[in-house]
């Protein structure tokens, strides 16, 4: 289960988007549907991820936040010594959903379809 804890702490003062993009940031493929999310490669990586906060509400107790996640992505070859793909990185760009719990701050995130 994925917690959100400094982000919850900060909620409702201005560093929470800033404690939020940190979070994700730190956040692993495994946590986030980025390989559900790819576009244009065939493998998420997880690293260099940037978060960008689309929407933010409140509903009983939990908070939702829409956010766009920037990350990158390879096109995986067989990796033989003769193989002529190159492995080059490419971006990649989803929307996610994430529902915090106002009391335990364990978020759930959820692939927003287009």
């Amino acid at each position: 289960m994925i917690r959100l804890s400094k982000s919850l702490s900060t909620w409702g003062t201005p560093d929470f988007e800033d404690a939020l993009k940190g979070e994700i940031a730190r956040m692993d493929a495994s946590q986030l549907p980025l390989q559900q999310g790819l576009t244009s490669s065939s493998y998420a990586l997880d690293d260099k991820i940037r978060a960008r906060i689309i929407a933010v509400s409140e509903s009983g107790n939990f908070i939702h936040v829409k956010a766009g996640i920037f990350y990158s992505g390879i096109i995986a070859g067989c990796n033989c010594a003769d193989d002529p793909t190159p492995v080059e990185e490419q971006s990649e760009y989803c929307e996610v959903r994430l529902d915090i719990d106002k009391k335990t701050a364990e978020t759930t995130v959820t692939l927003v379809a287009d």
